[in-house]
């Protein structure tokens, strides 16, 4: 007999992550897990799994992203190169800071979803995802493609500065504009300066 949980166990276990989601109170961010138990049922946690447990990291506590040396941590040079190389030949936008723009967002990870309900290797919000005609935010070329046109959109509006794109790009093109440069958000600052400092390695590195 095969122990493939019933749809309606999958679809509850999502339905109460979404739910606590949007109304549990959350006092302090945290690093949530998904791993599939034995008996196939999809599980999300906040706590780490054992070392035997196959799992992913869907949300990535932002606290921990701030502490990291991102100076330091190891590169990702090979994966998801097709998607992302036919991307950049499509709208011109380097190579190396599309990885940065991966590395920061997600770690590479294509199941990501942030709080705020951002998806997939460049966290696409729901209104960039319709704005660029994104179908499958999980799917990594979808993704990938939308992100990049974004990333090129912002680097025409902002006359090819990377600081003020990658801000834009987090805290959003109306932020930029008001603020006539990065905005005083310390979430933004770190973020830019995450791109940046990934963007320089992997161009030497590429």
């Amino acid at each position: 007999m095969s122990s493939r949980p019933a749809p309606t166990r999958l679809l509850l276990t999502a339905a109460l992550l979404a739910a606590s989601a949007l109304w549990l109170p959350r006092p302090a961010a945290a690093d949530v897990y998904k791993y599939v138990d034995g008996n196939g049922v999809v599980n999300y946690t906040d706590r780490r799994p054992t070392s035997d447990i196959d799992y992913q990291v869907i949300v990535l506590d932002p606290r921990r992203a701030a502490q990291l040396d991102w100076s330091s941590v190891p590169l990702n040079l090979t994966e998801y190169s097709r998607e992302i190389n036919a991307a950049c030949r499509d709208s011109g936008v380097d190579a190396s800071l599309v990885r940065a723009v991966i590395h920061a967002e997600s770690w590479f990870n294509s199941d990501a979803v942030s709080r705020r309900g951002a998806e997939g290797l460049m966290q696409l919000t729901p209104g960039t995802q319709r704005r660029f005609d994104v179908h499958n935010a999980f799917d990594a070329w979808d993704n990938i493609r939308g992100g990049v046109r974004y990333l090129s959109e912002l680097l025409t509006r902002f006359n090819g500065d990377v600081r003020l794109a990658t801000a834009a790009y987090n805290a959003g093109e109306n932020a930029v504009l008001r603020y006539g440069g990065i905005p005083p958000y310390p979430e933004t600052r770190q973020y830019v300066q995450r791109v940046v400092t990934l963007e320089q390695r992997y161009r030497q590195a590429l």
